[in-house]
Protein backbone atom coordinates (compact mmCIF):
# COMPACT_ATOMS: atom_id res chain seq x y z
CA UNK A 1 0.00 0.00 0.00
CA UNK A 2 1.03 3.48 -0.78
CA UNK A 3 2.32 6.22 2.02
CA UNK A 4 -0.23 8.51 2.42
CA UNK A 5 0.44 12.35 1.46
CA UNK A 6 -0.36 13.52 5.22
CA UNK A 7 -0.04 12.14 7.89
CA UNK A 8 -1.36 13.63 11.28
CA UNK A 9 -0.01 11.45 14.44
CA UNK A 10 -1.18 11.46 17.68
CA UNK A 11 -1.94 15.72 17.02
CA UNK A 12 -3.08 17.34 20.06
CA UNK A 13 -3.39 20.70 21.24
CA UNK A 14 -3.79 22.52 24.60
CA UNK A 15 -3.71 26.69 24.79
CA UNK A 16 -2.73 28.03 28.06
CA UNK A 17 -4.96 29.69 30.25
CA UNK A 18 -5.36 33.44 30.14
CA UNK A 19 -4.77 34.91 33.49
CA UNK A 20 -4.64 31.97 36.00
CA UNK A 21 -7.45 30.06 33.84
CA UNK A 22 -7.35 26.47 33.76
CA UNK A 23 -5.94 25.70 30.26
CA UNK A 24 -7.87 25.24 27.35
CA UNK A 25 -8.07 21.57 25.18
CA UNK A 26 -8.32 22.10 22.21
CA UNK A 27 -7.66 19.05 19.98
CA UNK A 28 -7.31 15.51 21.63
CA UNK A 29 -5.05 13.14 19.90
CA UNK A 30 -5.60 12.75 16.59
CA UNK A 31 -4.63 10.71 13.72
CA UNK A 32 -5.69 11.12 10.15
CA UNK A 33 -4.27 9.65 7.25
CA UNK A 34 -4.72 11.74 3.82
CA UNK A 35 -3.92 9.70 0.03
CA UNK A 36 -2.34 11.93 -2.56
CA UNK A 37 -5.00 13.49 -4.72
CA UNK A 38 -7.62 12.79 -1.97
CA UNK A 39 -10.31 15.63 -0.86
CA UNK A 40 -10.95 15.35 2.53
CA UNK A 41 -13.65 17.55 4.22
CA UNK A 42 -13.42 18.08 7.85
CA UNK A 43 -17.00 18.86 9.86
CA UNK A 44 -17.78 19.56 13.37
CA UNK A 45 -19.85 22.37 15.44
CA UNK A 46 -17.64 25.53 15.97
CA UNK A 47 -15.08 25.56 18.32
CA UNK A 48 -14.62 21.97 18.05
CA UNK A 49 -10.53 22.19 17.02
CA UNK A 50 -10.74 21.66 13.16
CA UNK A 51 -9.25 24.58 12.37
CA UNK A 52 -6.86 24.72 14.94
CA UNK A 53 -6.20 21.15 13.32
CA UNK A 54 -5.64 22.48 9.85
CA UNK A 55 -3.34 25.74 11.49
CA UNK A 56 -0.96 22.62 12.27
CA UNK A 57 -1.45 20.78 9.61
CA UNK A 58 -0.39 24.51 7.89
CA UNK A 59 2.41 25.09 10.09
CA UNK A 60 0.91 28.32 11.56
CA UNK A 61 0.75 26.57 14.86
CA UNK A 62 2.48 23.95 16.98
CA UNK A 63 0.95 21.01 18.33
CA UNK A 64 1.05 19.93 22.09
CA UNK A 65 1.76 16.54 21.24
CA UNK A 66 2.54 14.27 18.28
CA UNK A 67 3.15 14.81 14.65
CA UNK A 68 2.21 16.23 10.93
CA UNK A 69 4.28 14.04 8.27
CA UNK A 70 3.68 15.81 4.42
CA UNK A 71 5.63 13.22 1.82
CA UNK A 72 7.36 11.67 5.23
CA UNK A 73 8.68 15.23 5.73
CA UNK A 74 7.52 16.87 9.50
CA UNK A 75 5.71 20.09 9.09
CA UNK A 76 7.37 22.63 11.24
CA UNK A 77 6.14 25.61 9.65
CA UNK A 78 4.90 27.04 7.13
CA UNK A 79 6.09 26.42 3.72
CA UNK A 80 5.32 26.53 0.13
CA UNK A 81 4.22 23.17 -0.12
CA UNK A 82 0.94 23.90 1.34
CA UNK A 83 -1.49 26.28 -0.33
CA UNK A 84 -3.68 28.18 2.83
CA UNK A 85 -6.66 29.95 2.04
CA UNK A 86 -8.78 31.24 5.06
CA UNK A 87 -12.63 32.35 5.38
CA UNK A 88 -11.01 36.47 5.30
CA UNK A 89 -9.67 37.67 2.22
CA UNK A 90 -5.95 37.26 2.96
CA UNK A 91 -5.03 39.27 -0.50
CA UNK A 92 -2.44 42.09 -0.39
CA UNK A 93 -4.27 45.31 -1.06
CA UNK A 94 -1.78 47.28 -2.55
CA UNK A 95 -1.24 44.04 -5.29
CA UNK A 96 -3.82 43.79 -8.33
CA UNK A 97 -5.19 40.38 -9.27
CA UNK A 98 -2.54 39.04 -11.40
CA UNK A 99 0.25 40.20 -8.99
CA UNK A 100 -1.45 38.73 -6.17
CA UNK A 101 -1.53 35.59 -7.88
CA UNK A 102 2.12 35.81 -9.39
CA UNK A 103 3.25 36.94 -5.47
CA UNK A 104 4.51 32.67 -4.48
CA UNK A 105 6.09 32.40 -8.19
CA UNK A 106 8.08 35.22 -7.48
CA UNK A 107 8.99 34.68 -4.46
CA UNK A 108 10.61 31.34 -5.64
CA UNK A 109 12.16 33.06 -7.95
CA UNK A 110 10.09 31.76 -11.20
CA UNK A 111 11.19 33.82 -14.68
CA UNK A 112 8.87 36.24 -15.27
CA UNK A 113 7.91 34.52 -18.81
CA UNK A 114 6.77 31.26 -17.36
CA UNK A 115 5.18 33.01 -14.42
CA UNK A 116 3.29 35.12 -16.91
CA UNK A 117 1.89 32.13 -18.11
CA UNK A 118 1.05 30.35 -15.18
CA UNK A 119 -0.99 33.34 -13.90
CA UNK A 120 -2.61 33.62 -16.86
CA UNK A 121 -3.83 29.83 -16.86
CA UNK A 122 -5.28 30.44 -13.46
CA UNK A 123 -6.67 33.79 -14.27
CA UNK A 124 -8.96 31.61 -16.73
CA UNK A 125 -9.30 28.91 -14.35
CA UNK A 126 -11.10 30.82 -11.82
CA UNK A 127 -13.10 33.06 -14.54
CA UNK A 128 -10.82 36.44 -13.67
CA UNK A 129 -10.47 36.65 -17.21
CA UNK A 130 -10.89 40.98 -17.65
CA UNK A 131 -10.14 41.86 -13.96
CA UNK A 132 -6.45 41.32 -14.09
CA UNK A 133 -5.11 44.32 -13.08
CA UNK A 134 -8.11 45.25 -10.64
CA UNK A 135 -6.80 45.92 -6.75
CA UNK A 136 -9.23 43.69 -4.39
CA UNK A 137 -10.82 46.47 -2.90
CA UNK A 138 -12.49 46.76 -6.54
CA UNK A 139 -13.93 42.83 -6.44
CA UNK A 140 -16.56 41.46 -4.59
CA UNK A 141 -15.88 38.80 -1.80
CA UNK A 142 -16.06 35.73 -4.54
CA UNK A 143 -13.75 37.18 -6.83
CA UNK A 144 -11.40 37.80 -4.00
CA UNK A 145 -11.64 34.32 -2.90
CA UNK A 146 -11.29 33.14 -6.49
CA UNK A 147 -7.98 35.33 -6.30
CA UNK A 148 -7.11 33.82 -3.34
CA UNK A 149 -7.54 30.45 -4.79
CA UNK A 150 -5.62 30.87 -7.67
CA UNK A 151 -2.81 32.24 -5.70
CA UNK A 152 -2.36 29.07 -3.57
CA UNK A 153 -2.89 26.47 -6.45
CA UNK A 154 -0.18 28.94 -8.73
CA UNK A 155 2.53 27.85 -6.62
CA UNK A 156 1.76 24.07 -7.25
CA UNK A 157 1.54 23.21 -3.85
CA UNK A 158 1.56 19.72 -2.36
CA UNK A 159 -1.83 20.11 -0.66
CA UNK A 160 -4.48 22.40 -0.74
CA UNK A 161 -5.75 23.29 3.06
CA UNK A 162 -9.25 25.57 3.13
CA UNK A 163 -10.41 26.91 5.96
CA UNK A 164 -14.42 27.93 5.36
CA UNK A 165 -13.31 30.10 3.12
CA UNK A 166 -16.61 30.63 1.37
CA UNK A 167 -18.16 31.17 4.93
CA UNK A 168 -18.39 34.98 4.62
CA UNK A 169 -20.13 34.58 0.88
CA UNK A 170 -23.73 34.32 0.18
CA UNK A 171 -25.60 31.27 -0.62
CA UNK A 172 -25.52 31.91 -3.95
CA UNK A 173 -21.92 32.53 -4.50
CA UNK A 174 -20.87 30.13 -2.03
CA UNK A 175 -22.44 27.54 -4.19
CA UNK A 176 -20.99 29.33 -7.23
CA UNK A 177 -17.59 28.79 -5.37
CA UNK A 178 -17.94 25.35 -4.37
CA UNK A 179 -18.84 23.96 -8.03
CA UNK A 180 -15.93 26.12 -8.93
CA UNK A 181 -13.42 24.23 -6.77
CA UNK A 182 -14.78 20.83 -7.42
CA UNK A 183 -13.95 21.74 -11.36
CA UNK A 184 -10.35 22.28 -10.52
CA UNK A 185 -9.95 19.34 -8.30
CA UNK A 186 -11.69 17.20 -10.94
CA UNK A 187 -9.21 18.41 -13.61
CA UNK A 188 -6.31 18.48 -11.60
CA UNK A 189 -6.48 15.91 -8.87
CA UNK A 190 -5.09 18.08 -5.82
CA UNK A 191 -4.72 16.35 -2.20
CA UNK A 192 -7.10 18.97 -0.71
CA UNK A 193 -7.92 19.02 3.04
CA UNK A 194 -11.55 21.29 3.45
CA UNK A 195 -12.65 22.69 6.98
CA UNK A 196 -16.31 23.43 6.95
CA UNK A 197 -19.32 23.24 9.22
CA UNK A 198 -21.88 23.19 6.23
CA UNK A 199 -22.88 19.84 5.72
CA UNK A 200 -24.28 20.52 2.28
CA UNK A 201 -20.97 21.71 1.06
CA UNK A 202 -18.79 18.69 3.21
CA UNK A 203 -20.59 16.04 1.24
CA UNK A 204 -20.81 17.97 -2.16
CA UNK A 205 -16.86 18.36 -2.03
CA UNK A 206 -15.27 15.54 -0.76
CA UNK A 207 -14.21 11.88 -1.09
CA UNK A 208 -14.78 11.47 2.71
CA UNK A 209 -16.30 13.19 5.22
CA UNK A 210 -14.14 13.69 8.52
CA UNK A 211 -16.73 14.93 11.36
CA UNK A 212 -15.30 15.86 15.00
CA UNK A 213 -16.95 15.55 18.28
CA UNK A 214 -17.50 19.31 20.50
CA UNK A 215 -14.27 20.04 21.87
CA UNK A 216 -12.06 18.75 23.26
CA UNK A 217 -12.38 17.70 19.38
CA UNK A 218 -11.15 14.40 18.17
CA UNK A 219 -12.32 12.52 14.57
CA UNK A 220 -15.87 10.98 15.59
CA UNK A 221 -16.36 9.21 12.66
CA UNK A 222 -14.79 9.39 8.96
CA UNK A 223 -17.46 8.54 5.93
CA UNK A 224 -16.93 7.88 2.52
CA UNK A 225 -18.74 9.87 -0.23
CA UNK A 226 -19.50 7.62 -2.93
CA UNK A 227 -21.28 10.11 -5.29
CA UNK A 228 -19.82 10.07 -8.70
CA UNK A 229 -17.91 12.97 -10.66
CA UNK A 230 -18.45 14.99 -12.00
CA UNK A 231 -20.50 16.31 -9.34
CA UNK A 232 -23.99 18.71 -10.50
CA UNK A 233 -25.13 21.20 -7.92
CA UNK A 234 -28.68 18.83 -9.08
CA UNK A 235 -26.80 16.18 -7.12
CA UNK A 236 -27.86 18.01 -3.71
CA UNK A 237 -31.35 16.43 -4.58
CA UNK A 238 -30.89 13.11 -5.01
CA UNK A 239 -31.74 10.54 -2.35
CA UNK A 240 -28.12 9.17 -1.48
CA UNK A 241 -27.80 12.76 -1.23
CA UNK A 242 -30.38 13.19 0.81
CA UNK A 243 -29.29 9.97 2.88
CA UNK A 244 -25.54 10.84 3.53
CA UNK A 245 -26.73 14.68 4.75
CA UNK A 246 -29.41 12.82 7.28
CA UNK A 247 -26.67 11.23 8.56
CA UNK A 248 -24.05 13.43 9.11
CA UNK A 249 -26.69 15.90 10.62
CA UNK A 250 -27.40 13.40 13.18
CA UNK A 251 -23.63 13.47 13.89
CA UNK A 252 -23.04 16.81 14.20
CA UNK A 253 -26.08 17.41 16.54
CA UNK A 254 -25.16 15.33 18.75
CA UNK A 255 -21.72 16.83 19.32
CA UNK A 256 -23.96 20.32 19.09
CA UNK A 257 -26.15 19.45 21.95
CA UNK A 258 -23.35 18.26 24.37
CA UNK A 259 -21.49 21.67 23.10
CA UNK A 260 -24.20 23.56 24.15
CA UNK A 261 -24.88 21.50 28.04
CA UNK A 262 -21.19 21.97 28.32
CA UNK A 263 -19.69 18.86 28.12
Amino acid sequence: MSRPKLLVEGVSRVFPGVRGAAPVRALEPTNLSVAENDFITILGPSGCGKSTLLRIVAGLDRPSTGRVLLDDRAVIGPGADRGVVFQSYTLFPWLTVQENIAYGLREKGVAQNERREIVSAYIEKVGLRGFENHYPKQLSGGMQQRTAIARALANDPAILLLDEPFGALDNQTRALMQELLLGIWERERKTVLFVTHDIEEAIFLAARVVVMTARPGRIKADIPVDLPHPRHYRMKTSPEFSELKARLTEEIRAEAVLAAEGH
